[in-house]
């Protein structure tokens, strides 16, 4: 009797083990953690992720929950202490974050985004040049698109500026309309969809080449049953009945539509990231 009670114990933690690695649905856990960039404030950047997210979880069986900061800062602060397990993010392309393990696993379909430096259409600034020494409004330090590559593009013109950090993309925009900042830094996506949300009017300084929108990124530490089942939540969201209605509500507070949906990636897709920072300057990188 002694022996078949050890066996039993035996085999129940066998299969207990291989439902674990086998069905990620059956697996009890805490719910990992979401991080997306604050692309909007951070109640627009709520409003859209967290149906998107309580729709993946439902759909891979696997818990998870939403964590932002009240910044873009903030919430790759989190990223960068590991407290987080899967993020929406391209401020991990560096050598020193890509050294931390974060795979690309997805990105969100669409048009490559290009950094821009934009000013109100009645500004009577007409060029770059005439930024010299003003206040630029930007997101915040992190933004690669947002502020890193304008910012390059204007220290390789010799045109020193006055960064102005407002924490959000819409902020920025505000301080530009506000008067408080002569042109904002941002990226072309967040420039078209404020200018038709809020009705107003930019004309583009400079623009930079095509970058692939931010990249959905799993912790080296989670396992791939997981990752897999995660993504391919992702992945079949527009494609399922409950899941595009979901994405339409969600795209449609941020000015995206459903066409902007989720679609596999690989770092492949991010190779001009990583051509940025081995040429960056040192304050970018």
């Amino acid at each position: 009797m002694l022996i078949f009670d050890g066996m039993a114990r035996v085999l129940g933690l066998a299969l207990a083990a291989w439902l674990a690695t086998t069905a990620p649905a059956a697996a009890q856990r805490e719910p990992y953690r979401f991080s997306p960039v604050n692309q909007w404030d951070i109640n627009k950047t709520a409003s859209y992720w967290n149906p998107i997210i309580q729709y993946v979880a439902e759909k891979s069986g696997v818990p998870m929950q939403l964590k932002i900061g009240r910044t873009s800062a903030d919430t790759t602060a989190y990223v960068l202490a590991q407290e987080v397990e899967f993020v929406f993010s391209n401020h991990l392309f560096s050598p020193q974050r890509m050294a931390l393990g974060w795979k690309v696993f997805g990105r969100r379909n669409g048009p490559t985004l290009r950094a821009q430096i934009v000013v109100p259409a009645d500004s009577p600034v007409a060029a770059l040049e005439d930024l010299r020494d003003q206040e630029i409004a930007f997101a915040g330090n992190e933004a690669f698109v947002g502020y890193k590559l304008p910012m390059a593009h204007l220290f390789a013109s010799s045109i020193q500026v006055k960064p102005m950090f407002s924490g959000n993309q819409n902020a920025a925009f505000a301080q530009l309309f506000a008067g408080r900042a002569r042109a904002v830094g941002s990226n072309s996506m967040l420039v078209d969809g404020y200018a038709e949300r809020e009705r107003k009017a930019f004309r583009v300084l400079w623009s930079s080449e095509g970058y692939h929108d931010l990249a959905l990124m799993a912790a080296a530490k989670v396992p791939q049953a997981h990752v897999d089942a995660i993504a391919e939540a992702f992945f079949g969201m527009h494609s399922d009945p409950r899941g595009r209605k979901v994405l339409e509500a969600a795209s449609a507070v941020v000015s995206l539509t459903a066409a902007d949906h989720f679609i596999p990636a690989s770092m492949a897709d991010y190779a001009n990231y990583v051509t940025f920072f081995e040429n960056a300057p040192p304050f970018l990188r």
